[in-house]
C-alpha cells in the first residue's frame, strides 16, 4: 500500500535522491533538463509515493514547457525506488498525476520516453513537436487531456520562465 502525496519543498532532496539512485549518472545532462533549469516543478501535480513506514517508494514530477504560442506539461522523470519496482507504482504516479492535471486547467501533457511502456497510458509520438538535440524524435511523446488539444501544435519545445 502506497500513500501519494503532493511533494513539499521539504521532500526535494529525498525526491532528488531516488532520482539519482534510479537514473544513470549524468541525468542532468539529458535535453529535458535544460527546459527545467530555474523553472519549479508544477505545483499540485508534482507527487511522492511512500510506503507504509513512510519511507519514499516514488516519485514523478512535471514542468511547464511551451511549443509555439501553447503550453504543455513536460512529465518527467517519473522514478520507482528498486525495492518497489514491478509492483504498479510508477503506473499509479502517472495515472494520478494525469487526473489532476485537467481540473488544473491543462490541456496536453509530453514526454521522452519509450513508446511501448507509455502507449498504455495513451501516449503517442508526436509528429512536428521537436525536443532540444540529442533527442530522437521517436522518443517525443504526447496525450490530450482535452480532445484534439495536441491538434496543430508543432515547433520546438521551449522553456518557460
Amino acid at each position: 500500500m502506497f500513500t501519494l502525496a503532493v511533494e513539499a519543498k521539504d521532500d526535494w532532496w529525498e525526491v532528488e535522491a531516488l532520482y539519482d539512485l534510479c537514473f544513470a549518472p549524468g541525468r542532468e545532462a539529458l535535453s529535458s533538463y535544460r527546459l527545467r533549469d530555474g523553472v519549479d516543478p508544477v505545483a499540485g501535480l508534482s507527487l511522492t509515493a511512500r510506503d507504509a513506514e513512510g519511507i519514499l517508494a516514488g516519485a514523478i514530477r512535471y514542468w511547464p514547457v511551451k511549443i509555439g504560442a501553447v503550453q504543455a506539461l513536460l512529465l518527467g522523470p517519473v522514478a520507482v525506488h528498486p525495492t518497489h519496482q514491478g509492483e504498479g507504482l510508477g503506473g499509479l504516479l502517472i495515472e494520478d498525476s494525469l487526473h489532476r492535471a485537467q481540473p488544473l486547467g491543462w490541456e496536453r501533457v509530453m514526454l521522452v520516453g519509450d513508446a511501448p511502456y507509455y502507449k498504455r497510458f495513451g501516449f503517442e509520438k508526436l509528429e512536428g513537436v521537436v525536443m532540444p538535440p540529442p533527442t530522437n524524435p521517436e522518443r517525443v511523446l504526447g496525450r490530450a487531456l482535452v480532445e484534439g488539444a495536441w491538434d496543430g501544435v508543432v515547433g520546438d519545445v521551449e522553456c518557460v520562465g
